[in-house]
């Protein structure tokens, strides 16, 4: 079996999408099992019946895969004050060809997700970027060529437990800087 690297983050959503899928998604295909038993005759020439069956094969296939997930995965923390990129550190990043800022997590492969700007340390931008200090450069290959991109910023994540015990220990500091630290208020 292949391990995988995961971030707390992630291992926490992940989690929760499998609790969700096994409680309230199995809960949901059985409540229109028992509808559709109630109102049909011949279930199985039913378009409503072979649809949850379809439903049905699609989340348990989900949950596997996510069981799968969990079971293969290793939790990874950055590793504080060195400096460097690691999985689990949200990067500013400016292309040097087009002087376009962008900020990204680094996160493990089966939490990826590039449209919220989570990106693959598999991935050819994670493998660039991770390792290097602020200000060094990364060299990609796209697609449409080499993309040259320099690390303006590297910015540990604390874990949701963490962030929401800052949160209960710094009202007063949101909005402020204390030792390097951000406070602010996250919508979870």
């Amino acid at each position: 079996m292949h391990e995988t690297v995961i971030t707390r983050d992630g291992l926490e959503r992940l989690s929760a999408e499998l609790e969700r899928l096994t409680t309230e998604g199995r809960r949901e295909i059985a409540e229109r099992f028992r509808q559709i038993a109630a109102s049909e005759t011949n279930r199985a020439e039913s378009a409503d019946y072979l649809g949850a069956r379809e439903d049905q094969a699609r989340l348990e296939h989900r949950i596997a895969a996510l069981e799968e997930r969990l079971r293969s995965s290793h939790l990874v923390e950055p590793q504080e004050g060195n400096g460097r990129v690691d999985v689990g550190e949200r990067l500013r990043l400016r292309d040097l060809d087009s002087g376009q800022r962008f900020e990204l997590e680094l996160v493990g492969p089966l939490e990826s997700d590039p449209a919220a700007g989570r990106i693959s340390v598999a991935s050819p931008i994670g493998r660039a970027v991770v390792g290097l200090r602020r200000g060094q450069i990364a060299e990609v290959d796209a697609p449409r060529g080499k993309i040259r991109l320099k690390v303006l910023a590297i910015e540990e994540r604390a874990s949701s437990v963490f962030r929401a015990l800052l949160a209960g220990l710094t009202g007063g500091y949101k909005g402020k800087k204390m030792r390097g630290v951000h406070f602010e208020e996250v919508d979870e």
